[in-house]
């Protein structure tokens, strides 16, 4: 999915002739920390709640102050993975995007990146995770792949994360299967290092969608 495709319809920008209090109060009505200030089409930057704070006179337009906008944006083409990462790296409640000429388009929030990674990442649907840790030269999705489907399961979504100062990488398999035992055990032959692993029964399997409920519950709010 591209940038483009995932803009929010609601979420307002600001001028430089509105005030730092209405600023404030449309953070809170749409629960983000950062408004984007749009002159005609023109992207000037993000305010954020910590800069409207530190205004002395926070009645007074937002022009009056020498603020100093961040300007992350994306281009309308862009993958919208390139979102989530800009949002996580810099802490953003939403990520302004701009077209080719570099004109305002919208922002996407990191409400609707979570709601959409939860998709990507196949988190709704059944099945069971397993956690490898392994070096970073090792890694070959092929081979994991072929491993686990040779065991009649399925890869519905992966997650990598590694550390610092350190070559070891930390894989997550969301599985189509609740049952892991073949497949931790081919993992083991072929010296692969298993972390862990969970929702081999049903009822931890009830429990995680129990918690994928509650998670939407709480965005939604």
């Amino acid at each position: 999915m591209l940038a483009k495709e995932m803009i929010s319809d609601v979420i307002p920008t600001l001028r430089t002739s509105d005030t730092g209090i209405s600023a404030l109060n449309w953070m809170d009505i749409f629960k983000v920390s950062h408004l984007p200030i749009v002159n005609d089409k023109d992207f000037l930057g993000l305010v954020t709640e910590s800069d409207i704070y530190d205004l002395n006179i926070p009645e007074e337009p937002l022009g009056n102050h020498q603020l100093s906008l961040v300007r992350p944006y994306l281009h309308e083409g862009q993958h919208i993975i390139e979102a989530m990462e800009m949002a996580s790296k810099l802490k953003l409640s939403l990520i302004p995007v701009l077209d080719t000429r570099k004109h305002y388009l919208g922002v996407i929030t990191t409400t609707e990146l979570l709601h959409y990674f939860a998709d990507f990442a196949a988190l709704k649907n059944p099945g069971g995770i397993i956690v490898l840790e392994l070096n970073q030269n090792d890694y070959s999705l092929a081979q994991i792949a072929q491993i686990v489907e040779g065991n009649d399961a399925k890869i519905l979504g992966t997650f990598l994360s590694s550390s610092a100062n350190t070559t070891q990488i930390k894989l997550s398999l969301k599985l189509n299967v609740t049952d892991l035992t073949s497949i931790i055990q081919t993992f083991n032959r072929y010296n692969y290092n298993v972390l862990s692993s969970y929702m081999k029964h049903d009822d931890e399997e009830d429990l995680l969608e129990d918690r994928y409920n509650l998670l939407m519950k709480y965005l939604n709010t």
